[in-house]
């Protein structure tokens, strides 16, 4: 989460029942339990929603990643704070996936500090991950970025640089999109409709697993026409 994404409000708003004054081990337990509970069902359902609307649209997505992979291309992916990580993530999942999986060429922009900080500094952070797309990418790469309020001025700077360099372009947002679904420069936009920090990034992990494993079963689906 970075330092323009909404926040998730006061730890007493989210965890009422620590603040309760109340000595009484079972109903703390109990309020614990539902809690866990109300959030699990809450994931479930957003989940559920993203599927229904975005089925369709996550397996064509696939297939474009897919025919950027076949081609030589990269994945970079990108995002501020918790969004970073879950980018690094990604980049990692489609690069190590571990046991039979196929191995593809990826990049976590925000991994190198000494890259990252330097722009910064230099520059600006406004262009931390446009000025690498333009050094690094590709015309059949794949840009990703990833934001939870869909408003970062440095993701929509590296969409737009992304697109102009003729890059496959996807984006993952929580709420309703911010920025990022006013944007012509995004190929494939992923909205968690949610405003719950928490929720959107664990709907995002199982939008771009999904994603690398369906772009995964199109590679191996090419790979066994062609024989």
């Amino acid at each position: 989460m970075g330092p323009d994404e909404p926040g998730a409000g006061s730890i007493e708003s989210l965890y009422p029942f620590l603040y309760a004054g109340t000595t009484d081990l079972p109903a703390v337990l109990e309020e614990v339990r539902r809690s866990t509970i109300a959030k699990a069902e809450e994931i479930v359902e957003l989940r559920r929603v993203i599927s229904e609307r975005d089925g369709a649209r996550l397996t064509s997505c696939a297939a474009d990643a897919a025919a950027r992979f076949a081609a030589g291309g990269r994945l970079l992916a990108f995002g501020n704070g918790g969004s970073a990580t879950d980018a690094q993530q990604l980049a990692t999942l489609f690069l190590n996936p571990g046991g039979d999986a196929r191995p593809l060429p990826a990049l976590g922009l925000a991994a190198d500090t000494s890259v990252v900080t330097a722009l910064c500094n230099d520059i600006g952070v406004d262009v931390v991950f446009a000025r690498q797309i333009a050094a690094f990418g590709r015309r059949n790469d794949i840009a990703v970025g990833l934001s939870t309020s869909g408003n970062s001025d440095n993701l929509l700077r590296a969409f737009d640089e992304a697109s102009r360099r003729g890059l496959l372009t996807i984006g993952f947002a929580g709420y309703q999109g911010g920025k990022m679904a006013e944007m012509d420069s995004i190929d494939y936009l992923f909205v968690a409709p949610s405003s719950s920090v928490h929720r959107i990034q664990e709907a995002q992990t199982t939008v771009y697993h999904i994603l690398w494993e369906l772009t995964l079963a199109e590679l191996d689906r090419a790979k066994a026409m062609a024989r």
